[in-house]
């Protein structure tokens, strides 16, 4: 069965990539006329949303919806089918890595109470309304997850599934701004990128920025025979 996923270009020139049914339940007003998730499967919302002018990409295993106008279409192409972040086009192969941003945030977030940051552990942050720390929306863009500690304090993950460029310093800086002004109350605001491989200039980068930690993630996988 094929994925249907929603591309979205950022404004730092990277993509987002949602689940088709997961992002339109967020946005509703995108949904085609006379279709909703739950009287229409992908493939009439998919082609609901080619009416409207969106763009379609279609491998054997996926297939990807572009906004219309939307800057992400040529990106869209290296972000989901495995180029580097680092825009060589070549990535490791020698490890397993998550395929869609998505999928290492959804792993993370449900696995929160095993990740400590600074001897702390973690929670997933709900605000009053009810909305979990999940693609948090801010004035600057959604924030991959978004936790607090033990003690209180915020923590913005932004996450690569790759490797990471040293461009993602501004845009956490932007997200640990936007909680900081809006609705830590004078709690800490610490950052943590996530990556597979943290390139040396991101190294650099974080040299002279407070309160952001990196961490490289590996996957392990193992078949064991049953008895």
């Amino acid at each position: 069965m094929k994925r249907f996923n929603i591309v979205i270009a950022r404004e730092d020139g990277g993509v987002e990539l949602h689940p088709l049914r997961e992002w339109l339940r967020t946005h509703p007003e995108s949904y085609p006329d006379g279709l909703n998730n739950a009287n229409s499967n992908s493939h009439r919302l998919r082609d609901g949303l080619c009416r409207l002018g969106w763009s379609t990409q279609e491998t054997d295993t996926e297939v990807r919806l572009i906004p219309p106008g939307s800057m992400a279409f040529d990106g869209a192409v290296e972000a989901v089918l495995g180029a580097g972040e680092d825009g060589s086009g070549e990535e490791e192969q020698s490890f397993a890595t998550f395929e869609l941003e998505y999928q290492l945030r959804d792993f993370l977030a449900h696995n929160l109470a095993t990740i400590r940051i600074g001897g702390k552990q973690l929670r997933l942050y709900v605000d009053p309304s009810g909305r979990s720390g999940i693609e948090f929306p801010t004035d600057v863009g959604p924030i991959d997850i978004l936790a607090i500690d033990e003690q209180g304090a915020f923590v913005v993950f932004e996450l690569k599934r790759a490797r990471s460029p040293d461009h993602v310093i501004g845009q956490i800086a932007r997200y640990m701004g936007w909680v900081k002004q809006k609705i830590a109350m004078g709690s800490m605001v610490e950052g943590v990128i996530v990556a597979k491989a943290i390139s040396q200039n991101l190294r650099y980068s974080i040299a002279v920025i407070p309160n952001v930690s990196l961490f490289e993630y590996e996957v392990k996988f193992e078949l064991r025979p049953a008895q």
